[in-house]
């Protein structure tokens, strides 16, 4: 009977001396002596031999292993672990460092002692040689599981995460923490995103950032996938699958949109209650389903609603182009990982060529953005710094046929961005011009012969703003005098009554500003014929003041330029005409958004790098969002203030906004109408003649009626020719007619223009007797510059003709239809430069 029962029985339920018989455990228990292991003490030194079998009875001892040849693992001891035995029989090194975690309590027999009890009990080396045998059969039965495991799951294995989320912005934030977040428990993941996005491995970072880390994770394209799903999940009594190999790993399924509808009820089933149901042959019965540890997540292109309620985590991949801020970390990411893996030195990339790639959208994201820069570096050549016409393919369809000429003439840029444009134009030239003329047209003659204020305004303001507007839309809004007078009035009323101007009542501006200067237009119109505004100058200074008064009262009330923007009549006609315009100011949107967070360029603000010091734009337009030239009148703040080189003005076709991003309009289009049938009142007398008709002028009511006749019916040409489309064209469709009327917007110009010719080359060269004239002196033997009829006619003519093919044209590109469904409206159009033709020409 033993004497140390505790310690006998402590051996036998806690350590694996409990394959020795009981003899052999009272002949050890005598031998043991107790010994304290402080904390962070070491046991044993690697490659020495052991002096004792040490039993642990409590605390944490590990290993450490400082030889990398070493086959041995790292591991802990827990209480009732034996150490030493396996060495002390088979007379080896210890083959790792042994270590206190904490303060550990073992039980000590002293290798001399135990050498002798080895060679009195045979046993215990028999017992040990048994259990060595059956773990050593244990570790073939595992490494040939391994093995097999290790074939089935090596053409679908993800090795590693390729990288990390590259970039600072929110986007990316965020989408690391939709990544930590996943990562934390096992519930199923959907990822999806355009392609290009790499989503697959974010998947990988998930898995590779999860506990189950050195677990497998695989990848399987679902559109691979067997519709029986034998692949997936095996056959009953047969070949195991996917899932039953890959136990606590996870797995990916690739492109889950194209996932068999026959395995839809059995993914959804997986994901739900985490159990599959493996595939039996024909006639037999449905196997049990088993259950799987199996983490599973699934990468699409598109949300999957089918499946979308069984998921835990949903994440959505968000475009590069929605990361602007990140392309320039992602540029210097590719780049390194380029030139690294072929001994190349980095090359630099240029502030220009970012610039470019963050205009550009990436409709292959990533992807798309990984081959421009690894293509990029080759065109470029060793040692070469990356510059922007290097990544010619990085061009949006929005860029496409444009050139911006503020690269293309620095000199442009240098006087734009000065103190000369325009404010020293305004402030020193035009607000004196501008009280010049009034005061002579109230004070001078009255008739434009003699008066060469009235001749100024009638005979070379008019032609040349027409001619101004294909080339540079609304410019003349920045010199304007009105709204020159209109920034004055509310500087002097800020000084001397200090308070806060009005913000814009933006919806209802938006809503009635364009009929309330259609309305107002269509007065000027009628006060120009019925009181020969042309030729008498009070009454044409009268006109001008109203427009500034208006600018004036406004500018007072409001903040920035709200009579310009919304209300001005002279403003509408240009914002209208200056969609023809060949060339446009934009910013670029990826510039914008990936590097500017202070928004002067709308807001205003002090000075920051390059960018000046301004109040903001002051129509409230933000260059990024402009689609159309109507609400830009070239004043060139924001660029003066954008301190990222964003903003460029660009050459570009004619018009092209107004069969890509227009908006249309209804009261733009009741102005387009309204200044169509303007060109036949100025021609009221000629109208009549061709008509053949005798009308007295002279009584006031039928002169208005005759007036407003001439005004509206050259508008029901463009309505029969819309309606004649709508009737008779029985397999299309045509477009609504407030987006088909902007075609005649070329016809428009070109008959406004053909009318102002016959002043500007008829009278225009007579300005300087007239000016001679306006002061009392002798005009006669100054010299005259003016066009002889026939090349006027010419002219007006061949202007005409342009304008009826570029309505006709124009129309054909915003309807994009064939000519054949669009040709009654074309007719129209040719009736209506016809009738021009017969009243200017």
């Amino acid at each position: 009977m033993s004497i140390y029962p505790e310690k006998v029985i402590w051996l036998q339920e806690r350590t694996t001396l409990s394959i020795l018989s009981s003899e052999v455990l009272n002949a050890i228990a005598p031998l043991i002596q107790e010994q304290v292991i402080p904390q962070a003490s070491t046991l044993i030194q690697e490659g020495t031999r052991p002096t004792a079998l040490y039993i642990l009875l409590d605390g944490q001892l590990e290993t450490e292993i400082t030889n990398k040849n070493n086959p041995v693992f790292p591991c802990g001891f827990l209480p009732g672990a034996v150490i030493h035995l396996k060495e002390l029989l088979l007379d080896e090194l210890t083959p790792y460092t042994i270590n206190a975690v904490t303060e550990c309590h073992v039980w000590v027999i002293p290798v001399a002692e135990f050498r002798t009890l080895v060679n009195q009990y045979p046993e215990i080396t028999q017992a040990v040689s048994r259990q060595l045998a059956q773990e050593l059969a244990q570790m073939t039965s595992a490494l040939s599981y391994e093995q097999e495991r290790s074939v089935a799951l090596r053409p679908y294995l993800v090795t590693k995460a390729q990288r990390g989320i590259v970039g600072t912005s929110r986007y990316a934030l965020r989408l690391r923490e939709q990544i930590r977040e996943a990562a934390t428990d096992r519930k199923s993941v959907e990822i999806f995103g355009e392609p290009g996005l790499d989503k697959d491995n974010i998947a990988a970072l998930i898995h590779f950032s999860s506990p189950k880390r050195r677990e497998p994770i695989i990848k399987v394209n679902c559109g691979m996938l067997q519709t029986s799903g034998a692949d997936l999940f095996g056959r009953a009594g047969g070949k195991p699958g996917l899932l039953e190999w890959l136990g606590e790993g996870s797995l990916v399924l690739n492109n889950i949109q194209e996932l068999p509808a026959e395995l839809l009820p059995d993914v959804a089933q997986l994901l739900q209650t985490g159990t599959y149901t493996p595939v039996t042959r024909p006639g037999e019965a449905t196997a049990a389903p088993r259950t799987t540890q199996a983490r599973i997540m699934l990468v699409s292109e598109k949300a999957q609603s089918q499946i979308e309620r069984c998921v835990g985590h949903i994440i959505k991949v968000p475009p590069l182009r929605l990361r602007k801020a990140d392309i320039q970390a992602q540029v210097e990411y590719y780049t390194s990982l380029y030139v690294r893996s072929r001994g190349l030195p980095k090359p630099h990339i240029t502030p220009e060529a970012l610039r470019r790639l963050q205009s550009y959208d990436f409709p292959g994201n990533l992807k798309e953005l990984k081959n421009l820069v690894e293509r990029a570096i080759v065109q470029a050549g060793k040692g070469r710094e990356l510059t922007e016409e290097i990544f010619w393919a990085a061009e949006t369809k929005k860029k496409q046929f444009r050139v911006n000429l503020l690269n293309l003439y620095p000199g442009l840029r240098r006087f734009l961005r000065s103190d000369w444009w325009p404010d020293k134009i305004n402030y020193g030239f035009t607000v004196v011009v501008f009280a010049l003329i009034v005061g002579v047209l109230f004070v001078g003659p009255q008739t434009r012969d003699r008066n060469f204020a009235l001749n100024l305004f009638w005979a070379w303001w008019w032609p040349v703003i027409l001619l101004i507007f294909p080339f540079l839309g609304r410019v003349w809004c920045s010199v304007c005098p009105f709204m020159i007078y209109g920034e004055i009035t509310q500087k002097l009323s800020l000084w001397l009554f200090p308070r806060q101007l009005k913000r814009w009542p933006r919806e209802k501006a938006e809503k009635w500003g364009g009929w309330f200067l259609f309305g107002l237009f269509t007065l000027i119109f009628l006060w120009e014929e019925l009181w020969n505004l042309e030729n008498t100058a009070y009454l044409s200074a009268c006109l001008l003041l109203l427009i500034t008064s208006g600018a004036m009262i406004f500018s007072a009330i409001f903040e920035r330029r709200f009579w310009c923007r919304y209300l001005c009549p002279i403003g509408g006609m240009n914002g209208l005409f200056a969609k023809l315009s060949i060339t446009e100011l934009r910013a670029q949107q990826g510039i914008c958004s990936a590097s500017c967070t202070t928004y002067q360029c709308y807001k205003g603000g002090v000075e920051k790098g390059e960018g000046m010091e301004t109040d903001g734009c002051p129509l409230y337009s933000h260059p990024a969002q402009l689609e159309d030239n109507r609400d830009c009148v070239l004043c060139m703040t924001c660029l003066k203030a954008c301190p990222h080189r964003s903003v460029e003005f660009n050459l570009r076709p004619p018009g092209i906004e107004l069969w890509t991003t227009h908006v249309p309009r209804n009261y733009e289009v009741a102005l387009l109408l309204l200044l169509l049938g303007g060109v036949y009142l100025h021609r009221l007398a000629e109208l009549q003649t061709w008509l053949g008709l005798q009308l007295d002028l002279t009584q006031f009511w039928l002169h208005l009626g005759i007036s407003l006749l001439a005004l509206i019916v050259p508008t029901v040409f463009v309505f029969v020719g819309y309606y004649c489309i709508k009737f008779l064209s029985f397999r299309r469709k045509p477009r609504g007619f407030i987006e088909l009327a902007y075609g005649y917007l070329p016809l428009v110009l070109g008959g406004n223009l053909a009318h102002y010719l016959r002043l500007g080359l008829g009278e225009g060269g007579k300005i300087i007797p007239v000016t001679f004239a306006t002061f009392g002196l002798n005009s006669e033997q100054l010299p005259i510059l003016v066009a002889h009829p026939a090349v006027i006619a010419f002219l007006q003519g061949t202007t005409l003709i342009f304008a009826v093919l570029l309505t006709i044209i124009l129309t054909q590109k915003i309807a994009r239809q064939p000519f054949r469904a669009l040709l009654w409206q074309h007719l129209a159009a040719i009736g209506l430069g016809l009738s021009m033709w017969a009243i200017i020409v």
